[in-house]
């Protein structure tokens, strides 16, 4: 740490910039990989071709001492704070942002605690407003984003549950509906469309089909209740009749009814 002088004659200690941009610390850590310093992580995995292992991190450099130590909050030598938040086990610094520790996700997470609960069954820290009002899927977690096919379990990116129960990255998603409205993997509906199944319903009545048309029929099969029927061909959409969505494929050949 630098000694300056003030212009009133005063001296003062000037201090490092802290952290990165994944997290303000005060420290860097000393990979057990490869012996080098970096502020975390994320920045070690950007530029090596290994990743590092948070949990088996032992010593940290204090930014302004420089002194590397055992890995603790604050700083042995010269009292800098390492972090607002430190976790003994994920060995994460960083600002107050209501972390805790999830023994079963085995990571920490962002909080506060009280508002989230840990799905045994997908294995993952949810919100309390899905408690009993998900669709559960095991180890949902840790399956990679199927958009961008990145880590989902130990991502800084917050997650998305669609109704279901697949995960996304919220980033993905948000993008996602810019094109779209069904999940990647199943095509069940990845939100509430009741609202635009009927103004399609208004559209359809609307849009009369031309007379060769009117008495044609298709088996359809519906990607949100995985129910099969039998309805009348229209060039904007065919209703599922068990659940009312339009999200559905053809499943069989058209047909005239001689009715």
């Amino acid at each position: 740490m630098a000694t300056v002088a003030r212009e009133d004659g005063v001296h003062s200690q000037e201090r490092k910039p802290r952290g990165c941009e994944h997290y303000d610390r005060g420290c860097l850590l000393k990979a057990p990989c490869c012996d080098k310093l970096y502020t975390c992580r994320l920045c070690h995995d950007n530029n090596e071709d290994h990743q590092l292992d948070r949990f088996k991190v032992k010593e940290v450099q204090c930014i302004n001492c420089e002194k590397i130590q055992h890995a603790q909050q604050t700083c042995e030598d010269c009292s800098t704070l390492f972090g607002e938040y430190y976790c003994s086990i994920c060995h994460l610094f960083d600002k107050d942002k209501k972390q805790y520790h999830c023994e079963n996700c085995g990571i920490c997470r962002i909080g506060p605690k009280e508002d989230f609960f840990h799905c045994l069954k997908c294995n993952l820290c949810l919100a309390m407003n899905l408690q009993g009002k998900h669709k559960c899927i095991e180890n949902v977690s840790r399956q990679n984003c199927p958009i961008c096919l990145e880590d989902i379990h130990t991502s800084r990116v917050v997650a998305h549950v669609l109704p279901c129960g697949h995960l996304l990255h919220k980033t993905c998603y948000e993008e996602m509906l810019k094109e779209g409205y069904r999940c990647p993997l199943c095509m069940h509906s990845a939100l509430d469309m009741t609202r635009y199944w009927r103004q399609l319903d208004v559209e359809v009545a609307q849009t009369p089909m031309p007379s060769e048309y009117q008495n044609m029929t298709v088996e359809i099969l519906c990607n949100d209740c995985n129910g099969r029927s039998t309805v009348q061909f229209h060039i904007l959409g065919m209703k599922c009749e068990i659940c009312d969505s339009y999200n559905t494929a053809r499943a069989g050949e058209c047909r005239v009814s001689l009715d």
